[in-house]
């Protein structure tokens, strides 16, 4: 499976204009089956949504179905989301077929204040999609092993961020961490740029079960990566390598 991984510089507030921003950065790229973006990646990661999180259903998703079918992939991201049951940080897998999966942020960012305003999901999804399993997180639930450990049930973890300057060692080293223990792929995808509270300035990468990038984005630019979930070379080290049946269980929610 072929995936696109889009490290963007994101407009605060401007969902109509990220949304056709992103559309330019894709017009050159080849085929592909996925295509991946940052964590609230029409507006910004926004801690006080009031005024900046979308009505559902968001113009942002609206966009995301329009482009799966006009590139005949899936479109993936999260999107700051205002319901009747309140703000949620709302990560979409749309599927060119009109299907839709949705996972809610578990572990809201309490050291941003996302949890004052945020409600955390409490449901942990699996989508498959080509023929790959996919677990999606996002951002700081990268903390948080037990939440995204291998059950058998994932091939790829795919995490998107708006993870920013002064925690980026932490990023690189957990995404490797996230696919050596699991022995998984990751598509980690974190954004460049500023917003009124922060600074950013990328990290993007695909890391391969070994724990080695196998793509990665330059720093502070606008880039589309395109990197390979190979399931044969998974399997084998699976098969070779078979620390999985060794792990602990642990009791989740």
């Amino acid at each position: 499976m072929k995936t696109a991984l889009v490290q963007l510089d994101i407009v605060w507030a401007k969902p109509e204009i990220n949304c056709n921003h992103i559309s330019e950065l894709l017009e050159t790229i080849p085929q592909v089956d996925l295509v991946v973006l940052p964590e609230m990646f029409s507006t910004g990661f926004a801690t006080k949504p009031e005024g900046i999180a979308e009505d559902e259903p968001s113009t942002s998703l609206e966009w995301m179905k329009k482009s799966a079918v006009g590139m005949d992939c899936a479109i993936a991201g999260s999107i700051a989301l205002k319901t009747d049951e309140g703000y949620f940080n709302r990560f979409y897998f749309v599927k060119p077929d009109g299907d839709l999966i949705t996972y809610d942020k578990r572990h809201l960012f309490t050291y941003g204040g996302e949890h004052l305003t945020f409600k955390p999901g409490n449901e942990r999804v699996i989508i498959e999609w080509r023929g790959v399993r996919i677990l999606p997180i996002i951002c700081y639930d990268l903390r948080f092993p037990v939440w995204s450990r291998y059950r058998g049930d994932y091939d790829m973890m795919i995490c998107v961020a708006s993870w920013s300057i002064p925690r980026r060692y932490h990023w690189d080293a957990l995404i490797r961490a996230r696919a050596i223990e699991n022995q998984c792929y990751v598509a980690a995808v974190n954004r460049i740029g500023t917003d009124p509270s922060r600074e950013y300035d990328g990290g993007t990468a695909f890391i391969d079960p070994y724990g080695q990038p196998i793509a990665l984005c330059s720093d502070n630019k606008e880039e589309v990566i395109i990197c390979e979930t190979d399931l044969q070379i998974l399997e084998k080290y699976r098969k070779k390598f078979p620390a999985l049946g060794d792990r602990d269980n642990f009791s989740i929610l």
